[in-house]
């Protein structure tokens, strides 16, 4: 596949990552003209600053890993990392209400972040190690009716999860295709074979932390 770079989200969210790790992620991503880079809120202004008329999009995580922030904080996130430079926002789904069926909760708190982006691109990320086939596609559903414009799988940070999986991928493209949405693979894509999987089974976007060894 010989536009694979341009599905690719490089990322650096390690809580240990140093600011020359980060520059090092800007540089790869201008060098192998990835579509984006995906970093922690508080270095959103120094993506900004490096990445400028590079055409790569700054990607940031709001309600990061957990997702059990309150809504009026993730808003907050949200509107900070604008303010700083961000192009998206990935958020994380509160999965306790998704498991305790409170449905309304998950789409007032998606459209009210939607809304925050200010004509934005909006991931949700639903962390499907965490959750069953129907959750899944439940999560998908409530992605739709709140307005996102993707629905992620994973935050990567589930102790022992697989993070990513085709069979998951494929669920959530065929939930939400016929309403728009897109689909974000992420989580344990480490080799290009893994990556093609992902965007056969429906995903248009890429989120991974080896994108130089997946090009290469």
């Amino acid at each position: 596949m010989e536009n694979l770079n341009k599905y690719i989200e490089h990322t650096l969210l390690k809580q240990d990552a140093a600011e020359a790790d980060l520059i090092k992620l800007f540089d790869e991503a201008k060098e192998y003209k990835f579509l984006g880079v995906c970093v922690n809120p508080c270095y959103v202004k120094l993506a900004k600053e490096n990445l400028q008329e590079s055409g790569v999009k700054i990607v940031t995580v709001v309600g990061f890993p957990l997702g059990a922030n309150t809504t009026e904080t993730k808003i907050f996130e949200t509107i900070n990392a604008i303010r700083d430079g961000a192009d998206e926002i990935d958020m994380v789904i509160n999965v306790t209400k998704l498991k305790d069926r409170q449905n309304e909760y998950i789409v007032d708190e998606i459209r009210q972040i939607k809304a925050a982006c200010q004509g934005r691109n909006l991931k949700v990320i639903i962390e499907t190690d965490l959750l069953t086939k129907d959750e899944i596609k439940l999560a998908s559903e409530l992605c739709i009716k709140g307005g996102a414009d993707f629905v992620k799988t994973s935050t990567g940070f589930v102790k022992g999860g697989v993070g990513a999986k085709a069979q998951d991928v494929k669920l959530m493209y065929e939930t939400v295709k016929n309403a728009g949405l897109q689909v974000k693979a992420s989580g344990g894509i480490r080799d290009k074979e893994t990556a093609l999987a992902m965007i056969e089974a429906g995903a248009t976007r890429l989120g991974t932390s080896s994108g130089v060894k997946i090009v290469g």
